[in-house]
């Protein structure tokens, strides 16, 4: 390691025209300190300028800016953005709608894993992780605006087989954060509440010959840090910049710091409130029953985090194992604010090691939003008409698993519902279909999930969808529910109705429901 310096020294570190990669989801590892103060020196002297951003999960905190790369946002200092996820950016999202600079929104974890290949010296990154997605360059290429026009990726055929390309980018800087570093610059994370991927980032900007910046809490003397604590060893690092504001430090969006969250202590489960009996828990409950005894799955962002609330109201938490691709295994999933931590986890894994396993198939099952979807099964949760919000690691966690269940509310718009008397009642419509003739972009593609042979079903409050090779089938649908009136005019295209229509369990729309440990032990 070359030294400790300030946030102010450590943003004269980034040049113009350098490329900086940063680890970390939402406030999640997130080095704010030096964010800032590379804002400031900008705003004040014009320099750094002409940057390009480089990162996997989104890093910030929509709706309330705050934090993040948004500091970032301004003509002439942001060239580019590459990343996974933009929503938590909303003026760097104006500066790309406005075609002001240019941007490309890859799929998560094929950032992640390009450190991987940079790392290890290879050309770049071969996957099939986004192939018929609007990552594909035959239908967008990632593309987010007009002046983007460079070709990021390209198909290639591999002994018969289709395959995505990206040459690697070069990194000149990259920025993690840890809890406490040592005189030699070893990096600890014990009270972050994710590893994220920063020793692959780091190793990755090393090869690159760039310079890695650390964010740390905590300075200790050399020897004094237990090695197996050691993350991010000091050989990978050059600057540390020892954070002076607790709020510059934020463990995740909901506290600057939870010792349950980082596996320091155990929260009581038992306290937990239930979840009011709504639309989004009866969809959680069908979405449950999905699961299997002995599997690891993982719940995305919305009413899938609802079903790890449901498992542990029925007292089933043991039957299966809860990921998440911000790198935690085990535990309960904390729905809102602090999306990506759980409460008593059992493991931290890097964000890129959790992706390899999810990219290899190894979910038993995967719940998802669902936001938008046509009558091919294909779904769109990444953009809706000018507002481009990414999909995360929605494509990585969806094309390779075996089963994967879209979880969502049936129309869109102040919809309002009532369930009582083990029925659901629509008190207000929604204003928008979700079930469209076509999708605004292709996030999955059911095309594909066809050919591969994925289970894929879609859960909302009024019915359950089946993916078939012939299009979306209804097999099951709500007690309360009307065919015609609730679930075929609300439609802009007529799904195959099964022949062994069924009606949804009447039990998931009581207040206590106790029903899903027999499945699960069936």
């Amino acid at each position: 390691m070359k030294g400790f310096v300030t946030a102010k020294e450590a943003a004269e570190l980034i040049k113009s025209d350098d490329t900086v990669a940063s680890a970390g989801m939402a406030l999640m590892g997130l080095c704010e300190d030096v964010i800032r103060s590379t804002e400031a020196r900008f705003l004040e002297t014009g320099e750094p300028k002409n940057l390009t951003l480089f990162y996997g999960a989104h890093q910030g905190n929509n709706p309330i800016t705050e934090y993040g790369w948004d500091h970032w946002a301004h003509e002439g200092m942001l060239k580019r953005w590459n990343g996974g996820f933009l929503g938590a950016s909303p003026k760097i999202m104006e500066l790309c709608n406005t075609n002001k600079i240019e941007a490309y929104c890859w799929p998560m974890g094929n950032i992640l894993h390009m450190y991987h290949e940079i790392a290890i010296g290879r050309p770049g990154l071969m996957t099939k992780i986004g192939l018929k997605t609007y990552a594909d360059p035959r239908l967008e290429g990632s593309k987010v605006n007009q002046v983007s026009k460079e070709d990021i990726c390209k198909v290639i055929d591999f002994e018969g087989e289709e395959y995505l390309f990206y040459p690697k980018p070069v990194l000149n800087v990259g920025l993690i954060r840890g809890t406490t570093v040592d005189t030699h610059g070893n990096l600890t994370f014990e009270e972050e509440s994710i590893n994220s991927e920063a020793l692959s980032l780091a190793m990755a900007v090393k090869q690159c010959g760039g310079i890695v910046i650390a964010q740390a809490k905590y300075k200790a003397a050399a020897g004094t840090i237990h090695p197996r604590t050691v993350h991010v060893p000091g050989i990978f690092i050059d600057y540390v910049v020892i954070n002076e504001d607790i709020h510059t430090h934020q463990q995740n969006e909901a506290s600057a710091y939870n010792p349950a969250m980082a596996g320091n202590v155990k929260a009581d489960l038992a306290e937990f409130p239930k979840l009011p009996l709504t639309e989004a828990k009866v969809i959680a409950r069908r979405a449950a029953m999905e699961l299997k005894a002995g599997t690891s799955i993982n719940l995305g962002i919305g009413i899938p985090q609802n079903i790890a609330s449901v498992v542990n109201e029925e007292k089933c938490g043991k039957y299966v194992t809860l990921t998440s691709e911000s790198g935690t295994v085990g535990g309960v999933a904390i729905t809102g604010k602090a999306f990506g931590n759980c409460w008593n986890p059992e493991c931290f894994l890097d964000e890129d090691v959790q992706f390899t396993w999810y990219c290899g198939g190894g979910l038993g099952a995967a719940f998802l939003g669902l936001a938008e979807t046509d009558e091919r099964g294909n779904v769109n949760v990444s953009k809706f008409g000018p507002r481009f919000n990414g999909p995360g690691g929605f494509i990585d966690i969806t094309q390779p698993t075996k089963k994967v269940i879209f979880c969502g509310a049936f129309m869109a718009g102040k919809l309002q519902t009532e369930v009582k008397d083990g029925k659901i009642h629509i008190v207000n419509e929604g204003k928008f279909r979700k079930f469209v003739s076509k999708v605004g972009q292709v996030t999955f593609s059911g095309d594909y999930a066809v050919e591969s042979g994925q289970e894929v079903m879609y859960i909302t409050e009024r019915g359950v969808f089946e993916l078939t090779k012939d299009g979306l089938m209804l097999t099951e649908i709500a007690p309360g529910i009307d065919l015609e009136k609730d679930i075929l005019a609300n439609m802009d295209f007529k799904p195959i109705i099964s022949p062994n229509l069924k009606e949804m369990d009447a039990a998931l729309f009581q207040e206590d429901w106790g029903g899903l440990k027999a499945i699960m032990e069936g």
